[in-house]
């Protein structure tokens, strides 16, 4: 579907994530471009930018009246590892201490500030994604200095400590010129005197990622890491550091998985100043959430409709509270979750045993105590199963869109 007919007036699209650096698929304004040729001057995160700013300007000349919706989305730092030279210089020796230390380091400073209470998970050597490539296949292709399970960094070679801390320094490089280009969009929006009254949503993916793929470019072992002829990804070691102190990564239901922080500014919006809410909220929150700050009243219930799911969150920016939420549903790729009341059953694989944690004690979840309570595990899975039966039964219902207009003139959309 074309993104104008999703609502945006103006677009870049970029459908091949896997070259940040030789896009061979990518749109503006749902036209295809050039593909662009491998060494050209052209970095993903600085494009998509550079599109942002673009679509600001024009938004500043010829819509300053209406508010606007902007929606930039970075392919960054989603493997592969692509990232600019300098930016990997910077970090070329930060990360060679290895993910034990560094997991150590996180969680303390985590714990420190407040924002998780739990012990630090352990490593899991055993755990890998089901899909990842054969462990032979990736060292042959890579070559030795590949490790593709979460060992102590301390039963790894030399060779392959080195390999390894260059992995993260470039994932390292692409946090970094993200956060480089968000700079440059907020200003933009200083220059435009629309800081302050801009309501700005910062969330991230679902995990760092363990997987190990190879693309259909394949990977040239000879080819500088980070550059646009390897393929590189985090791997399990580095991700279990990316996700302390949380257990597993994406792709899992485990908190490593699913947990992601999400940072809201809005001082023309809101009373609260820099405070910190612990409320638990999902991805489906943010719909609701961002029409009541626009002043949009819910769409009233349509026969055959079901709900929009989910919950303004603008309660708790306004004043640390709970959102209650009767429960929160995962299911991706067959690993399963409910989480209800404080407690979270949660497994691995379609036919995994199931596993029962409390939240409020033991987020890292590493104290299963389904044995225990087998009664409650019963009642949960079967709620898991009545919920996913329900979504499936509603998924197949006719789609529809709901347009939106805020008050006194409408939202310009901006997408990229």
């Amino acid at each position: 579907m074309p993104l104008r007919d999703t609502g945006f007036h103006l677009s870049y699209y970029l459908a091949d994530q896997d070259r940040f650096s030789s896009p061979t698929r990518h749109f503006l304004d749902d036209q295809p471009l050039p593909a662009v040729e491998p060494n050209a001057r052209f970095y993903a995160t600085n494009a998509i930018t550079d599109r942002a700013l673009e679509f600001l300007e024009e938004h500043r000349k010829n819509h300053i009246a209406a508010p606007f919706f902007l929606y930039l989305a970075y392919t960054s730092p989603h493997f592969p590892l692509h990232a600019l030279d300098a930016d990997i210089r910077r970090y070329k020796e930060r990360y060679l201490a290895g993910w034990d230390a560094v997991r150590q380091q996180r969680w303390e400073r985590v714990h420190s500030l407040g924002l998780v209470k739990t012990g630090l998970a352990p490593l899991e050597p055993d755990v890998f994604t089901p899909w990842n490539t054969p462990d032979a296949e990736l060292k042959s292709k890579i070559g030795p200095g590949e490790v593709t399970r979460a060992v102590p960094w301390k039963s790894l070679t030399r060779e392959q400590q080195e390999f390894q801390a260059t992995k993260m320094a470039i994932h390292a490089a692409m946090v970094h010129r993200m956060d480089v280009n968000i700079g440059r969009v907020l200003d933009e929006l200083r220059d435009m005197q629309e800081l302050d009254n801009t309501a700005i949503v910062f969330l991230s993916g679902n995990g760092a990622s363990a997987e190990q793929l190879i693309r259909a470019d394949g990977h040239d072992a000879n080819a500088a890491p980070g550059s646009w002829a390897s393929d590189l990804c985090p791997g399990p070691g580095w991700a279990s550091a990316a996700n302390a102190p949380f257990r597993r990564s994406k792709c899992f239901v485990h908190e490593g998985g699913i947990a992601s922080p999400m940072l809201v500014h809005w001082p023309a919006g809101f009373f609260a100043r820099g405070e910190l809410s612990l409320t638990p909220c999902h991805f489906v929150d943010m719909l609701p959430t961002l029409t009541s700050m626009a002043g949009v009243t819910e769409p009233r219930a349509q026969a055959g409709v079901p709900p929009l799911p989910g919950k303004s969150l603008v309660p708790a920016f306004r004043q640390d509270r709970t959102i209650p939420k009767d429960y929160l549903l995962f299911h991706h790729s067959n690993n399963r979750a409910l989480r209800k009341g404080g407690y979270k059953l949660v497994s691995a694989g379609k036919d995994g045993p199931w596993e029962l944690y409390s939240l409020a004690s033991n987020r890292g979840e590493t104290n299963n105590f389904a044995a225990k309570e087998p009664e409650r595990v019963q009642a949960m899975s079967a709620e898991w199963q009545r919920l996913q039966d329900e979504f499936v039964a509603q998924s197949r219902r006719p789609a529809y869109f709901l347009f939106l207009t805020v008050t006194k003139c409408s939202p310009y959309a901006l997408l990229v």
